[in-house]
């Protein structure tokens, strides 16, 4: 499993599905390695190779510059890996495509993850978005299959390029029996704030939900979980944006699961902005946790959450949602939380590493195939 931060899952969509998907494979007696970059994932004190869950971890090191990072540790990560020939290998995120030529002259298979569309994200000038839409096509062309995480994704792929893929969404865990003694340390109480947990990106809409909450003069406070490492000038506008206000707080990176869960579990409502990233862990954690979720509105969140979700496009119309939210029965409440609990039920992590076996098997087969017949 090639181009993410790595494991310990600590990042973000990509890293927990590595996770995820890689001990459940290892469990079933596959022979799994992970490539992670040098310096631990944020939150993690190790970085050193070993095993981790039944997965071998191999560090490599990366270029710590925004347009460098991730293609830097692929390089690295893809000549290591070519080395060894594995049956099958993972690669995440399209824009490393264009390293996937050694891994094919070594006769590795390849299932590229290709992500969202990442060209629209606001971080990149005008040629990074140039790169990004130049990497989709050698993804298409490059792969022995692509993987998709959303049906969008999926009909974007088709709809450009003509290319077919494997819908393989994300896992949902359902959060049942999560305490709440961990949000004292907070001064946070049980179903009174609303929370946010995103990485700090224009995409993710985290200065709308800072607006929004605003604008709505809420009771309950607005907790937002998030950091981003090259994001400093969209952290001063957020700080901005929430300028004398206590009632927004902002947790910064939080990297403890037990936690985490509990603020997920806890929450009035959780507030989702991400627009452009395909299916989102955050969100399916935050619906297997029952929370009321109030999502930006576009084809991704509405594929997970359906009739089940409320949207918002703009402050105000999120203010509406939070206020009403706040001044809702609480059995409402507690109706609206058992009914995304049972979407959840979609989203198996089990029945999604089922899938990656099964690629990963039809991957290794025919490239056997190939070689018996010196194609």
């Amino acid at each position: 499993m090639i181009g993410t931060r790595g494991v310990p899952a600590r990042y973000g969509g990509f890293e927990t599905c590595v996770e995820e998907v890689g001990r459940r494979l290892a469990s079933a007696g596959h022979e799994v390695t992970v490539y992670c970059r040098g310096s631990a994932s944020p939150g993690c004190t190790a970085a050193r190779d070993g095993d981790y869950l039944g997965m071998h971890l191999v560090h490599l090191p990366a270029v710590r510059h925004k347009a460098l990072e991730t293609l830097s540790h692929t390089a690295l990560s893809t000549a290591h890996s070519a080395r060894r020939g594995p049956d099958a290998a993972f690669v995440f995120n399209a824009a490393n495509a264009p390293l996937l030529p050694v891994l094919r002259a070594c006769r590795v298979p390849v299932a590229t993850h290709v992500d969202g569309l990442e060209w629209k994200r606001g971080k990149w000038g005008r040629a990074g978005r140039r790169y990004y839409r130049l990497a989709e096509s050698l993804a298409v062309r490059w792969s022995d299959a692509l993987i998709a995480d959303a049906r969008g994704i999926q009909e974007y792929y088709m709809d450009r390029f003509g290319a077919s893929s494997e819908y393989i969404a994300y896992g949902a865990p359902v959060l049942d029996g999560v305490g709440s003694s961990r949000l004292a340390e907070y001064g946070l109480r049980a179903g009174e704030y609303h929370l946010v947990v995103a990485r700090f990106e224009p995409e993710n809409h985290v200065h709308l939900a800072v607006e929004g909450y605003r604008a709505g003069g809420c009771r309950f406070p607005l907790v937002v979980v998030g950091s981003a490492p090259y994001a400093g000038e969209y952290v001063a506008r957020l700080t901005r944006l929430a300028a004398g206000d206590e009632s927004v707080r902002f947790l910064g990176g939080v990297w403890d699961q037990e936690l985490l869960d509990e603020l997920y579990a806890n929450a009035l409502t959780y507030i989702h902005g991400h627009s452009v990233g395909g299916t989102n862990p955050s969100l399916l954690r935050a619906i297997g946790a029952g929370t009321v979720t109030l999502a930006y509105d576009v084809g991704f969140n509405r594929e997970v959450l359906g009739q089940r979700g409320q949207y918002f496009a703009a402050p105000d119309e999120l203010a509406r949602l939070c206020t009403r939210t706040e001044a809702a029965d609480p059995a409402v409440i507690a109706e609206r939380g058992r009914a995304l609990r049972a979407e959840a039920a979609r989203y198996d992590w089990d029945e999604v590493a089922g899938a990656y076996e099964t690629l990963a098997g039809r991957l290794a087969r025919h490239s056997r195939s190939e070689s018996r017949w010196g194609a």
